[in-house]
């Protein structure tokens, strides 16, 4: 009979610079897909705005976040490394993490400090519960069901930190550009440390995922919020199709193989 650590132990990706390119796009791809349901289709509702009508960042969640469940259960059975599934549920996690976000800091009005901080505690929370549960969080030793679906929940958590500090810190002084340019220079810090030094990997890839959200949470606003606000107002649908279409080339080209566990 077959070990069931050999066909689940790679389940994500290999790390690779294709790996962050298909990341960054994927998660301006969630910002842009959830303005546009939450937001453009649905209509936003915040505590300025009034309780009436439909909350739209209520129901983006419970849409992306229900097409979230269906992608990381359908993830976590499978047997081995799907790349379309995988992205997949990259993008819904990230597009249920904009709507969740959003919903946070502004329908119920923690803010945008109150929201990242919570946020953030829940992210250690998680990394914390699932280093008690399974003695690691480096994503190339996931070989259980277990141990995947931890990464999942970390995986959503950071991705709604992401949105809430990109919007955080584009919202003052910055803007959608000088904060993009902020959070693509501390990528570069990480990577400097990666190739330069002997800090821990498993640190510094959970930094730059995180931090990749924020860099696609500000990018997808430059490209979508009106000129006045210091976006460059392009049309929702239409940016989050052109981020699709340049995901897809990116998977042919690269990320197609697996991660490889060291027990191999």
């Amino acid at each position: 009979m077959q070990d069931d650590s050999a066909h689940l132990a790679g389940k994500v990706p290999a790390v690779t610079a294709a790996f962050w390119a298909i990341k960054i796009l994927a998660t301006t791809l969630g910002e842009t897909a959830g303005d546009a349901v939450s937001m453009s289709w649905l209509g936003e509702t915040t505590p300025e705005a009034g309780a009436g009508g439909i909350n739209g960042y209520l129901v983006g969640t419970a849409i992306f976040g229900t097409l979230l469940l269906v992608l990381a259960a359908l993830q976590i059975r499978a047997r081995r490394y799907h790349p379309w599934l995988y992205w997949a549920t990259i993008i819904a996690s990230t597009t249920a993490g904009t709507t969740l976000a959003d919903f946070a800091t502004r329908s119920i009005g923690l803010g945008y400090p109150g929201g990242s901080l919570l946020l953030f505690a829940l992210v250690l929370i998680s990394l914390f519960a699932w280093y008690r549960a399974v003695g690691t969080v480096d994503v190339n030793r996931i070989v259980t069901a277990r141990a995947e679906t931890f990464y999942w929940v970390t995986i959503t958590f950071s991705q709604t930190l992401g949105t809430a500090l990109g919007d955080w810190v584009a919202d003052g002084s910055l803007g959608y550009s000088g904060a993009a340019s902020l959070f693509g220079g501390a990528l570069v810090v990480l990577a400097a440390l990666y190739a330069f030094t002997r800090m821990s990997r498993v640190l510094l890839f959970w930094a730059a995922f995180i931090l990749t959200r924020p860099l696609g949470a500000t990018v997808g606003d430059f490209l979508d919020k009106p000129i006045a606000k210091g976006g460059l107002d392009l049309s929702r649908p239409l940016a989050t199709a052109v981020l699709a279409v340049a995901i897809v080339l990116l998977m042919f080209l690269g990320s197609r193989r697996a991660g490889a566990h060291p027990s191999r």
